[in-house]
């Protein structure tokens, strides 16, 4: 198999485009619950292209961006570089070189599924400050909430390479329990939407990295039938992605 940390390697350019961003909804709910102020250092864990890091950018957090893709890091650089608080490292989630205890809150959005959780947890425990949260976000497709969403989660499970392998939907309540601990997790939920042109869903498509790449024999026919759903389902030249975005924390016990 693919190293997992290289899957999104010719795919940044799509991701940084189209992937969804994240409510401004989750940053009052960890101030709330869990003391989060501007003072409060963050480590986002997979940082990817910088999507989760800028929401706590914006709030005046200082922000380790934690991403061992080398393109994908170099993309949440260029797209971050008005912010003074970011500091960018080149590492993976079980092996950060962050400093001991030194963050007050680790976050990881739609990264938490490829990581070694028990080597990862060890290492979170290492670079948390005593009372340090873990916050681990996914914007989850809502797969059967409307007729186009239904036909593109068929459409995704005729044409994905290992869509079923890696889906982060195998992170069950169970697994999240035991990485948290006796106290297990809590939750928040919040609604999330985008909204597209066929050629936005094209590129919504090629980011995800379970798709077949141009030169795969299905990648013109997937293309294909990709246009007959957007045809069958637009409206007013537009179809819709609804997210149900879940943020689980909890301090480790």
């Amino acid at each position: 198999m693919t190293d997992s940390t290289q899957r999104f390697s010719n795919r940044v350019d799509n991701y940084v485009k189209y992937r969804p961003r994240y409510p401004q909804e989750l940053v009052a709910t960890l101030h709330e619950a869990c003391g989060l102020t501007p003072a409060s250092k963050i480590a986002d864990v997979g940082s990817g292209t910088g999507l989760l890091t800028e929401l706590f950018l914006r709030n005046g957090n200082p922000v380790f961006a934690v991403e061992p893709n080398a393109e994908m890091r170099k993309a949440g650089e260029r797209q971050l570089a008005q912010y003074p608080k970011l500091q960018s490292t080149a590492a993976a989630a079980e092996a950060t070189t962050l400093p001991d205890h030194g963050v007050d809150f680790i976050v990881a959005g739609q990264a938490f599924h490829w990581f070694d959780r028990a080597r990862a947890r060890e290492e979170f425990r290492r670079i948390l400050a005593p009372g340090g949260w873990v916050v681990l976000v996914w914007n989850e497709r809502e797969t059967a909430s409307t007729p186009f969403m239904r036909a593109y989660e068929t459409f995704l499970q005729r044409y994905s390479t290992d869509y079923s392998l890696v889906d982060h939907k195998q992170i069950t309540d169970a697994v999240l329990n035991d990485f948290y601990g006796p106290e297990g997790f809590r939750l928040a939920t919040f609604p999330n939407r985008q909204a597209f042109d066929f050629d936005g869903l094209r590129g919504r498509l090629l980011s995800s990295s379970y798709t077949p790449e141009a030169g795969h024999p299905d990648h013109e026919p997937m293309l294909a039938e990709l246009a007959r759903i957007f045809a069958a389902h637009a409206e007013d030249g537009r179809v819709a992605f609804e997210y149900t975005t879940r943020m689980y924390y909890n301090r480790l016990a």
